[in-house]
């Protein structure tokens, strides 16, 4: 059975295009996924991410679990509300999942994860939290809104309580704090979000979520769509799970290496497989690419290189750059001249820096 968000109303209300993600009744876009990616670049637009979960770990062991879980380390989390990215690892060192973690106090840690790995991720959590009698709670009551681009903070300050707005106005990039809204709402408010745009992305109870959105709207924020939050995370080199990375490939393989903390004496699930790479150089690698030719490059295309073949994973049309843009992953060693078949055609294409976009730019040597 679809699940459907406290918004699912609100969207429709609004003409969205809806589809099945991941068993979730979600808008791809309310008209125009160009629109809507430009809006987000230029002003501000809002996502329904309440399909994504928040999970609350709390206990007198719960910093060493998360020392034994992730592979980044949470031992870098001095201050409440400050938040780390990390990989989830199995054994093998493969990507169970990705996800944000936030510092709420000496017992208690927020998580953030995926709405596709939602289910094998809580049991994942689950059977390794119980050897350190860590309380793992999904919290399904509650509702997430992703405000980005350059005007999203000015927006959502002025619909936060006017004794908190300058506490929220300091919050630096990748913490949270808790504030309430004008209207008496308690937010959970993280500087953080998935586009490559300064925003908020708020927490709040589901009662309160249709009451925000149509607040929101009501400022000038622009709903969007699937389609534009995948054109938007691509051009700022983010990577999606499912699509870039998955139990399949270590963190090294998706360009995430700058996430894994070998920390002295931290024995992090997978780290065995990690150093094994390391001291062997020989893990695939990530890169960006871009087509100067009409067309689009897409998840699963053959990718030809002096390293040895490899394939598309992430791919669209990027609206900032007029050109195709993607990830794809080949084995290690100089990748030289890379082409694409496109339909048993060699296409050449440049390898490239990512992020492609940054602050609304095109990175440098991207259009080149």
């Amino acid at each position: 059975m679809t699940s459907k968000t406290i918004l699912n109303d609100s969207h429709r209300a609004l003409g969205a295009r809806m589809v099945d993600f991941g068993g979730w009744d979600m808008p791809l876009n309310y008209g125009s996924q160009i629109e809507e990616h430009h809006q987000v670049r230029r002003d501000a637009g809002m996502f329904d991410v309440s399909h994504m979960t928040v999970v609350d770990l709390r206990g007198e062991r719960v910093r060493e679990f998360l020392r034994r879980l992730l592979a980044n380390s949470v031992d870098k989390l001095k201050k409440k509300g400050k938040a780390i990215y990390s990989c989830m690892l199995d054994e093998q060192g493969g990507v169970v999942d990705d996800l944000i973690v936030y510092y709420m106090d000496d017992g208690w840690y927020r998580l953030v994860v995926n709405a596709g790995t939602r289910d094998k991720d809580l049991a994942w959590i689950g059977r390794h939290a119980a050897a350190f009698d860590v309380d793992v709670v999904e919290r399904a009551e509650l509702a997430i809104i992703a405000v980005q681009g350059p005007a999203a903070r000015e927006r959502v300050l002025g619909l936060v309580d006017a004794a908190d707005r300058d506490v929220l106005a300091g919050l630096g990039r990748f913490a949270a704090i808790n504030v309430r809204s004008a209207h008496g709402a308690d937010l959970f408010v993280a500087r953080t979000g998935y586009t490559g745009e300064d925003g908020f992305e708020v927490v709040l109870e589901q009662g309160g979520a249709v009451a925000l959105w149509d607040a929101l709207l009501a400022a000038g924020v622009k709903p969007a769509g699937l389609g534009a939050r995948d054109t938007l995370r691509l051009e700022a080199g983010l990577a999606l799970y499912g699509q870039d990375m998955d139990e399949s490939v270590t963190p090294y393989e998706v360009a995430l290496g700058w996430t894994v903390s070998l920390d002295e004496g931290r024995d992090f699930i997978g780290r065995e497989r990690l150093e094994r790479q390391q001291s062997d150089g020989d893990a695939r690698q990530l890169i960006g690419v871009v087509m100067d030719e009409k067309g689009v490059l897409r998840h699963g295309q053959r990718v030809l290189s002096d390293a040895g073949e490899g394939e598309i994973l992430s791919g669209t049309f990027s609206p900032t750059l007029g050109k195709a843009i993607a990830f794809a992953r080949i084995p290690a060693g100089d990748a030289g001249q890379v082409r694409v078949d496109i339909r048993g055609r060699e296409v050449p294409v440049r390898t490239v820096k990512f992020p492609f976009v940054r602050d609304g730019q095109a990175q440098p040597g991207v259009l080149d």
